[in-house]
């Protein structure tokens, strides 16, 4: 099969188009052929192996794909433990749910890791209350425009999002923001981005951050906490150092900073159904619109990095393994 494997670490560069013998299957697990496999910003992390599990060499990355099993059967959207970026997966089908008719591949593959993350990062992790502000750090991406919808679906108050250029910031307000922010106003000073969260919310502090950046995002989003304010971070885009946070500076404001991690939820599965189920059905239902940010050839997957890194996309990427 033609997969994609990295044998060393590295940006883009050490991704490489190969042909592999196709995986087998433990027990328990069933072998897919992939239609689609999911792009995820995490995956720039996992090969400079700088994210929060170390990665071994060889590896294929890829931790989302939709495909049929091997001899026929249905359309599934699933996660996997890596793999995905080849013309055939192994997966549990325990992690795997079916796709409805009228749900494309790249929308199915926008809600297995980035709709459930959004799904979570407001209902279990922040818990979402009706009224209350929500600012959606990057906000044009694939788990920001989900969570730009949610929020607004589920009874925020106010969204705020934030976007890197006025384009994105239109398109987060095509979708359900009330007012966006440039979020270049924390690279020189923490302090302007909070007093421009601050304005964006009426002059009040917000409730809650979803952050995924790190840096001068994180700091500046933290001090924009009104008391009782929750900020969830999911992300470290920045790849820059995030200054810690001492108890007392949190006891001041009755603030809390919460930590959130897609794979742990993979060990509950119930969880992931709970999301899924929902998600799927607002798609089929015309309720929930993922953004589609292309359909790349695996032959083109370091473009799809490059793109990825350098902030000219929006919504969902995915690889087409047949081109």
């Amino acid at each position: 099969m033609r997969a994609v494997q990295i044998t060393r670490f590295g940006g883009p560069e050490v991704l490489d188009v190969v042909d592999l013998p196709d995986p087998t299957p433990g027990e328990g697990q069933q072998l897919y052929e992939v239609s689609a496999a999911g792009v995820n910003f995490a995956d720039t992390h996992q090969i400079e192996n700088s994210y929060l599990a170390e990665q071994r060499l060889p590896l294929v990355p890829g931790a989302e794909f939709v495909g049929t099993p091997v001899g026929g059967g249905q359309r599934v959207v699933g996660l996997l433990d890596g793999g995905g970026y080849a013309e055939k997966a192994v997966a549990s089908p325990r992690l795997t749910w079916p796709v409805p008719d009228g749900v494309s591949d790249e929308q199915a593959l926008s809600l297995v890791l980035q709709g459930t993350t959004a799904w979570h990062l407001l209902r279990t992790s922040a818990h979402l209350a009706e009224g209350e502000s929500v600012v959606v750090i990057a906000g044009a991406g694939g788990v920001g425009s989900l969570a730009v919808q949610l929020a607004r679906r589920w009874g925020a108050g106010r969204v705020i999002a934030t976007a890197s250029s006025p384009e994105k910031r239109r398109l987060t307000e095509d979708l359900g923001a009330h007012v966006t922010v440039d979020p270049a106003l924390a690279d020189e000073d923490p302090k302007a981005f909070t007093a421009a969260l601050r304005e964006a919310n009426g002059g009040k502090p917000v409730d809650i951050v979803l952050e995924m950046t790190g840096g001068n995002v994180f700091a500046g989003a933290l001090s924009a906490l009104a008391p009782f304010g929750r900020l969830v971070a999911y992300g470290m885009a920045s790849r820059a150092e995030t200054r810690s946070v001492p108890p007392g500076a949190l006891m001041q404001r009755s603030r809390a900073v919460i930590g959130f991690w897609l794979a742990h939820c993979m060990a509950r599965p119930e969880m992931l159904d709970a999301a899924m189920t929902d998600l799927l059905q607002q798609v089929a239902d015309g309720r929930l619109h993922p953004v589609i940010g292309g359909r790349y050839p695996l032959s083109d997957v370091r473009q799809a990095h490059e793109d990825l890194l350098a902030r000219r996309t929006t919504g969902k990427l995915v690889l087409d393994p047949a081109r």
